[in-house]
């Protein structure tokens, strides 16, 4: 997320933004992945600190007025949090893999609601031209 402006992030919708989260985690996450693996355990804790702070981020981010699935998000967030400050106390791969593919389903399922709320909106903009043809004298020039 390095290349991201200011300006660029201002112009982004939340959900945009939180897309971008779920990315640079998955991002970090990888890294710190293969850094256990190359045994760079400094450079790990980082990346691993940095996970932490976006997940963070993501549970300040919940609209708890939407119901039972902020609550869940809220615990799984928890979850994920506590599981990558135990895999980076232990260096335990499986653990933060654990994570990574918790973390690659929740960024699937955000970019999959953010493509049909895209389409929810095209349809409407066609409800509404529909609407607006149908009501419209067409006459024919011969």
């Amino acid at each position: 997320m390095d290349f991201l402006t200011k300006e660029l992030i201002y112009q982004k919708t939340p959900q945009q933004l939180t897309a971008f989260l779920y990315e640079a985690c998955i991002g970090h996450l990888n890294e710190a992945i293969e850094c256990i693996e190359t045994q760079k355990y400094p450079e790990a804790n980082t990346k691993l600190q940095k996970v932490n702070d976006i997940i963070e981020r993501l549970g300040v981010g919940l609209n708890y007025e939407a119901g039972t699935i902020a609550n869940q998000l809220d615990t799984l967030y928890n979850y994920m949090a506590n599981q990558v400050i135990m895999g980076n106390l232990k260096k335990d791969i499986p653990i933060l893999q654990e994570v990574l593919s918790i973390l690659e389903q929740l960024a699937s399922a955000w970019n999959e609601a953010m493509l049909m709320e895209i389409t929810d909106g095209q349809r409407e903009l066609y409800r509404k031209t529909s609407a607006y043809e149908k009501n419209v004298m067409v006459t024919s020039r011969d």
